[in-house]
């Protein structure tokens, strides 16, 4: 095996590969990325059992083909320190050394057998969804702010994505919650899309969404029975997804909250911040004294001192004291994408209900906290 590739490619493949392998694992193999040159491209793979990624390169210089698996992390920490867009050499000299020139440095990396490296299947039943890059993404990263680091509950460590229908029309819904927030946001698509309910693992959303970050391509979607598979361009990440129920999250969305309050994003966030730095634990909370035109919060922490800051609101009822933690509000409100985020309560302990008013396919749940 003996080829010629621009060092940034490479690199731009492997910082992907980078997410996915295990830095310390059983199974030395999964700490390594295949390389293997066959029909005029580079492939390039990658997994840690649960997720494997693939990307294909055209643009390299094919002297012999072949293929061989070496450690994901060294080569791409050697990778980092070339020059940008130099010339990467490599040559496969034995089964279990490969040579890396560049410029005037020379590598000579260990590798392991390819018959080591897990096979994969990429053969799917499901109908394909072609879905807009941008705002699947968008979803994502609305939606997983809420996903669940709780793994005594598995089936909400991750985001549940089903087809819903409103006044005749069809989305793509992603849901996640922790149990003290809930997010939700929808993408319109074509009625005639079939697609099974699944709910995708954490890891997987947060790799999926640093490659929609870095390419324009259209997203190709497609599920089987346990796995899913997103295709972008050379591109592919395929994973299995949680084996499990995800609850009715219908129930817990507040219908009859009728107190409005309406407050400017971005004031909102930065007087939290700063109320909040008076406290190394974000856990102890942020009250809330709502009043007509303005909203005055309050952190009081007993081991460091306490913050107030009053900023402008409007407000339809009479004055209300509620309190959250922190970090979810800031979570939540960044989000936001309209200048105001609107918040509707309807005492101090019930869910709260945060709407986007420039995005109306989109919510939060908030529990209140006792402080």
């Amino acid at each position: 095996m003996q080829f010629v590739v621009k060092r940034d490619i490479l690199l731009k493949s492997l910082n992907f590969v980078q997410g996915i392998v295990e830095k310390k694992n059983t199974l030395p193999i999964l700490s390594n990325v295949l390389l293997q040159l066959k029909d005029k491209k580079l492939s390039i793979v990658a997994t840690d059992l649960d997720i494997i990624f693939y990307d294909e390169i055209l643009d390299v210089k094919i002297i012999n083909e072949g293929s061989t698996t070496t450690s994901a992390a060294i080569l791409y920490d050697i990778l980092r320190k070339i020059s940008s867009n130099a010339e990467l050499n490599f040559d496969l000299k034995t089964e279990n050394k490969l040579s890396l020139k560049s410029e005037n440095a020379d590598f000579n990396l260990l590798c392991l057998p390819i018959d080591n490296f897990p096979s994969f299947a990429d053969e799917f039943d499901g109908h394909e969804i072609s879905l807009n890059n941008s705002r699947f993404l968008k979803l994502l990263n609305k939606t997983r702010i809420s996903i669940s680091n709780d793994d005594t509950r598995h089936y909400l460590n991750g985001i549940f994505l089903h087809l819903t229908e409103a006044h005749g029309r069809y989305f793509l819904t992603g849901v996640a919650t922790d149990s003290h927030r809930l997010s939700s946001s929808s993408l319109e698509i074509d009625n005639s899309s079939n697609f099974n309910s699944l709910i995708l693992p954490r890891k997987t959303v947060f790799q999926l969404c640093s490659l929609l970050n870095e390419t324009s391509d259209q997203l190709l979607m497609q599920s089987s029975d346990n796995k899913i598979k997103f295709s972008l361009g050379n591109t592919k990440l395929i994973s299995k997804v949680i084996d499990g129920k995800f609850p009715d999250y219908k129930k817990v969305v507040p219908t009859s909250n009728d107190k409005t309050l309406v407050v400017s994003s971005k004031d909102f966030i930065n007087s939290i911040e700063r109320v909040a730095s008076v406290s190394l634990d974000r856990k102890e909370g942020v009250k809330l004294t709502i009043n007509k035109d303005n909203v005055q919060l309050s952190v009081n922490s007993a081991n460091s001192g306490e913050g107030n800051e009053k900023i402008k609101a409007e407000f339809n009822s009479e004055n209300l004291n509620i309190s959250f933690n922190s970090k979810y509000l800031i979570d939540i409100a960044s989000e936001v994408e309209d200048k105001n985020l609107k918040m509707n309560l309807k005492d101090s302990v019930s869910p709260v209900l945060i709407e986007d008013i420039a995005d109306k396919n989109s919510y939060y749940v908030i529990m209140p906290m006792k402080i």
